[in-house]
Formats: structure tokens, C-alpha cells, sequence
């Protein structure tokens, strides 16, 4: 059996004809029906990782790939389980797939998998249901329950890449996910919580996923339910937002884990690298490392890197909440396609300065610019809700970019740049540091905007969010320095934003002191 994690010897054939089937796939897959579905098929490479993980044991492996595919994921766990020295008796497999163009290619690879554990003395039995999962897995826990159950005893192993797509609140696989007591607004959460919940004592979950399920408030619920049922034993952060699903042009950033049903909480090994899985960093982390038995959020932490507890404290020690300090932070006002007819490319007599995330400029807004945002926003009844007094602010953009080096990037609004004798508008793309809705002091604004920038604070940050969104909840969530350091910070700063190693210099040493 090879250690978790480790690359797998690929066999000739098996998983080579299987890969070059989803390549073509792949290629041939309407772009329209690909969105509707949310599936983007999975490479081998990540194929053989995730089976690697798999630990199951036993003379019969029941295994459920939820939006199957091609097969790649059961493909490669085949080759995984047949090539232990001491491979299962019987491998049965149970594949549920929505599209039916895929099942043809689908069954295709499960006669390869049927084939291949011939070879090995291993008896294979798979069933397509060409069908939604969700609406499956929902069937599936009600005939359990009307059994008088106390669960729904079903497999040793969930394995999945789920896709990823939005469930609308007044949609059908909303009603049915309520039926079995599940409140959630993805698709790829929904497959993680019934394929959790179709587990036997001691089932394993492997899935491929986006970070995005690991902080902020549109997961929380899942993220209770989830680890109330579900132990972590392993977690693999992709780093690039490119790398997974490349060939389909998804930027999102990925996670692979295993999770463990009904175990008691153990230590977590917790690896980052790119996407051809091999792993850069790596740590064993206490489990209460992992998710803070104190937090009421259920915040996920992933600190694969070996300085990261260091880091963690530095920033988690810090003496003041937003509170403590007299502030708060909220998301821009401005919807811009819901305020179209108000925004002016220039500015116009009656108008206020719109700021976008395009304004940011070597730590300050810069205002007006060429490009093709809105610079301005014309103040009227309608508009005037939308605008904040003139003041001194610090901005964060709420996404960042994937080319730029740290996740938060804040900027200062300053009225003695960008005068705003009535009022200015920030978009939805940024939050914004005030002072019950008013400005702040210079000095405090610019020692928040330094804080925020430090790389002591983007190595925390990454610990725990996805990435790809910083939501003002997340910065509230942040412990800060005190007010006096945030002056003397500020007091410090010139007039431009410095190079991050000269900024560094400069915070540090004043957060050490705290």
C-alpha cells in the first residue's frame, strides 16, 4: 500500500486511456451545458492523489462517486486498491452522473476498472445512475430513515470532485436538501454534507473542492453540520488559482482532503504545493489548530507552513477588536448595474468621486482615472444613501487579483487628494474602515493601511481564507494593534506606500511590542 498522499505508479493502459477520454470530453463538452451542470472533469494527476489518500480496509470497498464523470476519480482508485498487497475481495462501486452524454465514455472506463481487477483477482461491480445526485442522495437517507435507522449506513468511501454552481433559495434542490435538515447555498457543499452523511461509521470522505467552505458566514451553517459528523486527517492546499482545471480557465483555489466519519479528533496533516501535487510545505497540526473549539464560526485554518503557528500567534495575540479601537468596517455601498444611470465616466458639477478597486494606486486612492470604470457618481435623492461623508478611509479590496503578491491590499481615501465636499461613493468591490460612518484620523489610517499590508498579516489571512474574496466579516474577525501603535505606525509612514520589505521594517517592530 503506498503512504497517503504519495504519487501512485501509474500502470500502462488504465488511467492513460482514461485521461486521454476526458481530454476529448473535455474538449467536445458545450460550454452552455458545462455552467448548468458546474462540472469540470478531474485530471488523472489529481486523480491518483486523492486515491492515494484512501485508507479504507476490509474484504468488500463500497465506494460512491457523486457526479462521476468520465470515471477518472474510480479509475484511479482501482489502480490504488489493486495494487496493496493485500487488495479488497470486491470493489462495488455505485456512480451517479446528471449528464447523460457522459455515459457512454462513463461506463466505458468502469468496463476498463472491471477488467483490470480481473487481472488481480478482484471481483468489481459498479451501477450508473444517470440522475442528480442531490435528488439520489436525498431518496437514498429518506428509504434509509423510514427503515427506523438511527443512519444511513450506505458506504466505506464517498470519493468526488462535485461541481460548483450557487443553489437559488426558492430552487428544487433547495426543498429537498431542507427535507433532510441541510441549509446550504452550493452545490459542491451539498454533495460534501449527503455524501457525509451517506457514510458508514468510520467512512472515509475524499474530495476535491474549492477553499472558499473554510471562513466567512455563507458557509457557516455547513460548516457546523459538517464537522459535527466529520473528522480532517488530511488536508492538500493547491496554491495557484490555475493550476487544478486549468484547461477549462478556472481560477479558483483548491483544496484536497480526507475527512473521517464519527472519529474522535485527531492530529491533522495539513500539506501545500502546486498542481502537480507535490508538496512544497507540510506539518502535523493539533486538531484544535485546525478549528478553534472556541470559535463560534468554525473558522477552517490551514497552516501548512512550518513558521505558520508562529505567524498565527503573532497576529491572534494582538490586543484590540475593531471595537476596542472605535471602528468598524462595511462593503461599499455603490451596485453599480443598479445605479447605472447615475454614474458618469468624468466628474460633473453635482457629482461625488466613485472609488473602485481600479483607484488603488501605491497605497492611495488615485482619482479621477482613464480606463473603463466610472470615476463619478451624481448626488440626488436617489443616490444619496449610497455616499459616505467626506473623510479620511481605509479601503480593502473585497478579490484580489491573481497576480498580485499579498490576499489583502488596502489603500487610504483621503479628502486632501480626492476632495469630496459631498460625500463619496466606494463600490461593492471594497470594503471600508469608518468610525460609525464617518472618517478616521490620518494617522490611525495610515497606521491600519500599513498593518493591513504587512506580510505578517497576508500569512495569517491565508491561513484561514480562501483567497479569492476578503469579506468584511473576515476583518472583524482580525485582532489588531492598539490605537497607540496604529498612530505611531501611522506617524511613521511616508508619504507613499514603501516597498514591502521597507514596510515590514517598519510594522513589525512596533507589533512585537504589543
Amino acid at each position: 500500500m503506498n503512504e497517503p498522499g504519495t504519487k501512485t505508479r501509474r500502470p500502462p493502459g488504465v488511467l492513460k486511456s482514461v485521461e486521454d477520454r476526458r481530454r476529448k470530453v473535455s474538449s467536445d463538452l458545450n460550454p452552455g451545458r458545462q455552467r448548468q451542470f458546474g462540472q469540470f472533469l478531474t485530471p488523472v494527476e489529481i486523480a491518483e492523489f486523492m486515491a492515494s489518500l484512501v485508507e479504507v480496509t476490509g474484504q468488500t470497498v463500497r465506494v460512491l462517486d457523486p457526479g462521476a464523470g468520465v470515471g477518472s476519480l474510480v479509475a484511479a482508485l482501482v489502480v490504488e486498491l489493486c495494487g496493496r498487497s493485500a487488495p479488497p475481495e470486491r470493489i462495488e462501486v455505485t456512480a451517479v452522473e446528471i449528464d447523460p452524454d457522459l455515459a457512454e465514455p462513463l461506463t466505458r472506463t468502469l468496463a476498463e476498472c472491471r477488467r483490470h481487477c480481473r487481472r488481480r483477482n478482484v471481483r468489481f461491480q459498479a451501477r450508473v445512475f444517470t440522475t442528480d445526485f442531490i435528488e439520489f442522495a436525498v431518496r437514498r437517507i429518506d428509504d434509509q430513515l423510514s427503515l427506523d435507522r438511527a443512519e444511513p449506513v450506505t458506504f466505506d468511501l464517498v470519493i468526488q470532485n462535485p461541481p460548483y454552481r450557487k443553489i437559488n433559495s426558492t430552487s428544487r434542490d433547495r426543498r429537498l436538501l431542507q427535507r433532510v435538515g441541510l441549509e446550504i447555498s452550493n452545490v459542491y457543499a451539498a454533495f460534501l454534507a449527503l455524501g457525509a452523511k451517506l457514510l458508514s461509521h468510520k467512512g472515509e470522505l475524499v474530495a476535491i473542492t474549492p477553499r472558499s467552505f473554510c471562513n466567512g458566514p455563507y458557509f457557516k451553517a455547513f460548516r457546523r453540520s459538517f464537522l459535527e459528523a466529520m473528522a480532517f486527517t488530511r488536508i492538500h492546499v493547491i496554491e495557484s488559482r490555475n493550476e487544478a482545471f486549468a484547461e477549462e480557465g478556472v481560477l479558483q483555489e483548491n483544496i484536497i482532503f480526507k475527512a473521517v466519519r464519527g472519529v474522535s479528533l485527531g492530529s491533522v496533516v495539513v500539506t501545500s504545493g502546486n498542481g502537480s501535487m507535490e508538496a512544497r510545505f507540510g506539518r502535523q497540526l493539533a486538531y484544535n489548530q485546525l478549528v478553534s473549539p472556541s470559535d463560534p464560526d468554525r473558522f477552517i485554518h490551514l497552516v501548512p507552513e512550518p513558521n505558520g503557528p508562529t505567524v498565527a500567534r503573532r497576529i491572534k495575540d494582538l490586543p484590540s477588536t475593531l471595537k476596542d479601537l472605535g471602528l468598524t468596517v462595511s462593503t461599499g455601498r455603490v451596485v453599480d448595474f443598479r445605479a447605472r444611470e447615475h454614474l458618469r465616466h468624468d466628474p460633473e458639477a453635482d457629482s461625488a468621486p466613485l472609488v473602485y478597486p481600479a483607484h488603488f494606486r501605491g497605497g492611495y486612492v488615485a482619482w479621477p482615472i482613464q480606463g473603463k470604470k466610472p470615476n463619478a457618481l451624481m448626488v440626488n435623492t436617489e443616490t444619496g444613501k449610497l455616499l459616505v461623508p467626506e473623510g479620511v478611509y481605509v479601503l480593502v479590496k473585497r478579490f484580489s487579483a491573481k497576480e498580485e503578491a499579498r490576499r489583502i491590499v488596502a489603500a487610504v481615501f483621503d479628502p486632501a487628494r480626492t476632495p469630496a465636499p459631498t460625500g463619496v461613493g466606494f463600490e461593492n468591490h471594497l470594503n471600508y474602515f469608518h468610525a460609525d460612518g464617518s472618517g478616521l484620523s490620518r494617522q490611525v489610517a495610515l497606521g491600519l493601511t500599513a498593518f493591513l499590508n504587512s506580510t505578517a498579516v497576508d500569512l495569517y489571512f491565508r491561513q484561514f481564507s480562501g483567497h479569492t474574496q476578503v469579506n468584511a466579516s473576515d476583518l472583524r474577525k482580525l485582532s489588531y494593534p492598539t490605537l497607540a501603535t496604529l498612530v505611531a505606525i501611522g506617524s511613521r509612514m511616508p508619504i507613499e506606500l514603501p516597498s514591502q520589505k521597507e514596510l515590514d521594517k517598519l510594522v513589525d517592530p512596533l507589533l512585537d511590542r504589543e
